[in-house]
C-alpha cells in the first residue's frame, strides 16, 4: 500500500517536471530574446564604405553597424541593400560560435523577429555574409542581426548565392580592396512569412567595385531565387538594369560622367572569372 503510493507519489514528480520543462522550453523558444550586441572598446573595427559608393535610399532609414551600413525597409521588413567593405585581411578562417539573432537596435521600427523564420521552409540567408566577418567576435555577431538577413531558399543558398560569396572572396584575395552592395529585389506582390509578413524576394542582386590606380570597376549580378546550374557569368547585367528593377539609384553622388560610364556596361574584361 504504501509502496503503491509511494509510486504514484513520484509519478506525478516526474509528470510535473516534464511539464514544466516543455512549459519552459514552449517559452524560451517563443519569448527569450538575447541581450543586444556590445562592441568591445578594443573590437571595433569599423569598414567604412565611400560616400560616393553608398547608393541612395528609397526609404530614408539607414543604419550604420560597424563593419556594415544597411537601408531598411520597414514594409519589407529586410534591408533593400546593405554596403560593406571586403578587404584580405578580412579573409580569416577563424571558427566563430555561431550567435542568437536578434532583432537590430539601430532599427527605428525595429527588424523583423527570426521567429518570422521558423516552419517557413527558408534559410535566414545572410547579406553581409558572416563568412567574411570571421576576422573578430564581434564583427561576426554583427552579422546575425536581422536586419541582414532574408527569407532564402536553402538550394539557392548554398548553392548559386554561396558560389557568388566565395567567387567575391578570391577577388578579394586577388585584387585587394572590395565594395560589395547586396539585397533582394523588393517589389509588390511578394510572397511573405511570419506574422510580420517579411517577403521572400523572388530575384537577388550583388554589385561588386574595385578602386584600380583612382579608376573605378564595377561588375553586377541579378539572380532568380531558385536552384540553377548556370555559371555565374549568365546572371551578369548592368547597373542600369538594377536600377531599373530595384528602384534603387545605385552611384547618384558620382558625377554624371562616371556615374553613366560605371552603370550602362557589363564588362567583364575587369574580372577574373
Amino acid at each position: 500500500m504504501k509502496q503503491s503510493r509511494s509510486r504514484r507519489t513520484n509519478r506525478n514528480i516526474y509528470m510535473s517536471l516534464l511539464i514544466l520543462c516543455i512549459v519552459g522550453f514552449w517559452v524560451f523558444e517563443n519569448f527569450y530574446t538575447p541581450d543586444l550586441y556590445s562592441t568591445p572598446a578594443d573590437d571595433v573595427l569599423t569598414s567604412e564604405v565611400p560616400n560616393e559608393i553608398l547608393p541612395a535610399s528609397t526609404s530614408g532609414e539607414i543604419v550604420v553597424h560597424s563593419n556594415y551600413i544597411l537601408s531598411y525597409k520597414e514594409r519589407y521588413e529586410q534591408a533593400e541593400w546593405v554596403a560593406y567593405v571586403l578587404n584580405r585581411s578580412h579573409l580569416t578562417y577563424d571558427n566563430r560560435k555561431r550567435p542568437y539573432y536578434i532583432e537590430d537596435p539601430k532599427v527605428s521600427t525595429k527588424s523583423a523577429d527570426w521567429r518570422n523564420y521558423k516552419g517557413s521552409g527558408y534559410d535566414r540567408g545572410h547579406l553581409c555574409p558572416a563568412g567574411d566577418r570571421r576576422f573578430s567576435v564581434y564583427a561576426y555577431n554583427e552579422t546575425f542581426y536581422t536586419s541582414n538577413i532574408s527569407p532564402q531558399k536553402n538550394d539557392f543558398n548554398s548553392g548559386i548565392w554561396n558560389e557568388l560569396e566565395k567567387k567575391v572572396r578570391s577577388w578579394s584575395k586577388q585584387y585587394g580592396n572590395l565594395y560589395i552592395i547586396t539585397g533582394g529585389i523588393l517589389e509588390n506582390g511578394l510572397p511573405t512569412i511570419g506574422e510580420e509578413d517579411v517577403a521572400v524576394p523572388k530575384r537577388y542582386y550583388k554589385i561588386v567595385v574595385k578602386e584600380e590606380e583612382k579608376d573605378i570597376k564595377v561588375v553586377a549580378f541579378l539572380i532568380p531565387h531558385r536552384d540553377t546550374k548556370e555559371p555565374l557569368s549568365n546572371f551578369l547585367v548592368s547597373v542600369d538594369e538594377l536600377e531599373e528593377v530595384s528602384g534603387i539609384d545605385f552611384f547618384s553622388k558620382m558625377d554624371e560622367i562616371t556615374e553613366s560610364r560605371l552603370e550602362r556596361s557589363i564588362d567583364t574584361k575587369q574580372w577574373n572569372f
